[in-house]
């Protein structure tokens, strides 16, 4: 059987991930790789509808936990319709968020704590991690210059900026778990497109390199 590799992709809000993203597919794809680029919450029809559950505005009352099982509901949907059937036919699967951002968001953002996200997600995972995890920096008033001046601001972007802090120091929490040191790579995202894009290809290129069952011919 084939073996893909999972790429996700997290960073800070307004720190350019999705941008990033098609650019980084584009290139891979320029080198005759397959590339799924997918999301989340979201990357499959059901999910899909969960994400606009998750993301409405109209929605500020939703409970910290509805939150957390609803992200975790799509995540396994997602998983199951489209990051494994990838994966099983040796494709490279770049995803826009995944359990990091769970665990940075509701296990710290909304303090219901990192090991309670993880072990909820690990009854719809069963053990699928990602392989390699890009994470894209930036200040906190670039990030949220950005959030801003894009516009349309779902209903975790209206969060307060105590939240959107808490979910940063959650993050860097997880990039500093020595369990994470391999997979994790940061992406410095205060540069241009090109700039951001280079890093990301250089770190991508050598992680392929060193996959000796990635069968990509």
């Amino acid at each position: 059987m084939k073996q893909g590799i999972f790429i996700s992709l997290e960073g800070d809000d307004g720190a350019g991930k999705t941008t990033a993203a098609r650019n980084i597919k584009n290139e891979l794809e320029k080198m005759g790789l397959e590339v799924v680029y997918t999301r989340e919450p979201g990357g499959s029809p059901i999910a899909e509808q969960i994400r606009q559950i998750l993301l409405d505005p109209a929605n500020k009352a939703m409970d910290a936990k509805t939150e957390a099982v609803l992200y975790a509901a799509s995540r396994n949907q997602h998983v199951k319709d489209t990051i494994l059937p990838a994966l099983q036919e040796g494709k490279i699967v770049l995803c826009d968020r995944f359990l990091d951002s769970s665990i940075a968001y509701q296990g710290y953002g909304r303090k219901l704590g990192a090991d309670r996200i993880e072990h909820l997600n690990d009854f719809v995972l069963e053990g699928l991690r990602p392989d390699l995890t890009l994470f894209f920096e930036v200040s906190d008033e670039t990030g949220h210059k950005r959030m801003v001046s894009r516009g349309d601001m779902n209903r975790l972007d209206q969060e307060s900026r105590q939240f959107h802090e808490d979910v940063r120091q959650g993050f860097r929490k997880i990039k500093s778990n020595p369990a994470n040191t391999e997979r994790i790579h940061v992406v410095n995202a205060e540069g241009s497109v090109e700039e951001v894009l280079e890093q990301s290809m250089k770190i991508i290129c050598e992680f392929i390199k060193s996959k000796k069952d990635f069968d990509h011919e």
